[in-house]
């Protein structure tokens, strides 16, 4: 193999480790990388390529981008949210720290990584990304040193939604969950003349109209009466804007019931209209379950800041290039994934035949 200059040659290695991610089923190290190449790279270039420089968001969107125009629409969504991918055997350092999980309720080690989806199209393209860092070592009140971020995840939102604006991506809607229901970025996506549907805690205060606002009369979101399938207007404290709400009811996987109380900027939306509308925020969860399970993020044994970071984002454009590829075939992640597995299973079933065959004729020769 050979590359006309070093561009050429970073973009070469980031197809192929990316490619590898989706390929492999276990562990994918530099070694495992070098062999599948025949050795025409070799496992010390792989490591250079991981930690050479710092890959992040700007280099996702150039990327990306050609695709986000191709498919863009008035009406596409953004859509955020964290997840936490555990990494409970590694050294602790500025980004593998102690993270509160809220969808398990506790502390857990790991790296903390904030993405932002741009979802048109039936699309669902990553066009954003930030590992939380915490870069900042204390001693807390029981004399043990800790690490916090000097920014936190709200802050790391506006930013991201900032550089959706500047990018001038086409969307209508920014959603998220209740994590991401500030007043300071219900704020700001408005100022950017977007709207928001975000779901918002229940004890939430509202008052019910402008005069019961100015009178400080607000009442708990849990508290209002709902008809079933409507919304209300409401106005937010410390927010001069109406507001349309709406509390949706819904059976979970164990037969339990649970409420779900949205919130959206845009008041010309019906009920149907706004859950229908929020209702794609999933596919953000879908991005956090395809990204662990088909393309690697957790199967790395790198140690760096440096190697970690740029793994993810292998990861993460391994994900770009198979959601182009799922909409080719017609066939979803895991089925991609599978496909793969089963022509592997084959290759070395038949391997083991051939050898088994040698064998035999081996011996009776």
């Amino acid at each position: 193999m050979s590359f006309k200059t070093n561009s050429d040659l970073d973009m070469n290695m980031l197809d192929l480790y990316s490619d590898y991610l989706f390929s492999s089923f276990s562990y994918t190290t530099a070694t495992g990388l070098s062999a599948l190449l025949d050795n025409q790279i070799s496992h010390d270039q792989v490591t250079r390529f991981l930690s050479k420089r710092e890959y992040g968001p700007k280099d996702l969107w150039k990327l990306v981008k050609p695709v986000v125009r191709e498919i863009e629409t008035d009406d596409g969504c953004l859509l955020f949210d964290d997840t936490i991918e555990e990494k409970e055997y590694t050294d602790e350092n500025e980004i593998v720290a102690w993270h509160f999980d809220h969808s398990k309720g506790r502390n857990l080690k790991g790296i903390n990584i904030l993405s932002a989806i741009y979802y048109s199209n039936s699309y669902t393209i990553p066009i954003s990304f930030e590992i939380v860092k915490k870069d900042q070592e204390f001693i807390d009140d029981q004399g043990k040193k800790k690490r916090r971020s000097s920014m936190n995840k709200n802050e790391y939102f506006r930013n991201m939604f900032k550089v959706s604006i500047s990018n001038k991506i086409k969307f209508k809607y920014v959603l998220a969950d209740i994590w991401f229901s500030s007043k300071e970025n219900m704020e700001y996506i408005l100022e950017n003349k977007k709207h928001f549907i975000f779901a918002v805690k229940k004890n939430r205060l509202v008052a019910l109209s402008k005069e019961e606002k100015l009178k400080g009369k607000f009442k708990n979101l849990e508290s209002l009466d709902f008809e079933e399938g409507r919304v209300k207007k409401v106005f937010f404290k410390g927010m001069g804007t109406e507001i349309l709400v709406c509390r949706q009811v819904f059976t979970n996987q164990d037969g339990s019931t649970g409420i779900l109380y949205l919130a959206s900027s845009d008041i010309d939306l019906d009920f149907k209209e706004l859950t229908d509308i929020y209702q794609k925020r999933w596919k953000i969860e879908e991005y956090h379950k395809s990204i662990k399970s088909n393309t690697g993020l957790a199967k790395s044994p790198t140690k760096t800041v440096m190697t970690q970071g740029n793994h993810f984002f292998a990861s993460i454009y391994s994900y770009f290039k198979l959601e182009r590829l799922s909409h080719e075939t017609k066939l979803n992640h895991f089925a991609l994934k599978t496909k793969l597995y089963v022509r592997a299973l084959k290759i070395s079933f038949d391997e083991l035949q051939l050898l088994k065959n040698q064998t035999i004729l081996g011996v009776g020769a």
